[in-house]
């Protein structure tokens, strides 16, 4: 297990997970700036939440289950049938279900997916590459977590 960074007494508010990663803060950046600059992607809330949850269910991380189905409750209105079926790599909406189904195929096969039923549902290929992005920075997290054992301080999923 991978202890928690201390020292700063503001790290008591930050998510376990970031305390983990700020014992290398080369990681701790890189992870910062990925997830800023995903921010910025034409992504919609909902779909960047249902893929976290894709990824997280598929690489059995329940630090990062617990966190999205949290912030995809809460910041994106995720149902919690929409949490389920994003975590089996599916959604009720068609375009919302290729967006999820490929991000899947991408975590099963290690990048081995092809895009064409989510280019074929009207993702472009600026999304895919976000889509593709996403799960690079999903997996990262899952596997910090999954590693570092991470305590979860999210509610229970």
């Amino acid at each position: 297990m991978i202890k928690p960074a201390h020292g700063d007494p503001k790290l008591d508010k930050v998510p376990n997970m970031v305390r983990v990663m700020a014992n290398s803060p080369a990681v701790l950046e890189g992870y910062q700036g990925l997830a800023r600059a995903l921010k910025k992607s034409t992504l919609p809330q909902t779909t960047f939440e249902r893929i976290a949850l894709t990824v997280g269910a598929a690489n059995a991380c329940s630090y990062c289950v617990a966190a999205h189905t949290y912030s995809g409750k809460t910041a994106a209105g995720l149902s919690d049938a929409d949490v389920e079926l994003a975590k089996q790599g599916s959604a009720e909406d068609a375009k919302e279900a290729a967006a999820v189904e490929f991000a899947r195929a991408l975590t099963e096969t290690r990048g081995n997916a092809d895009p064409s039923k989510a280019r074929a549902a009207g993702w472009s290929d600026e999304q895919i590459l976000e889509i593709i992005a996403l799960v690079a920075l999903q997996t990262m997290t899952n596997y910090v977590n999954k590693v570092a054992e991470t305590e979860n301080d999210w509610p229970a999923a």
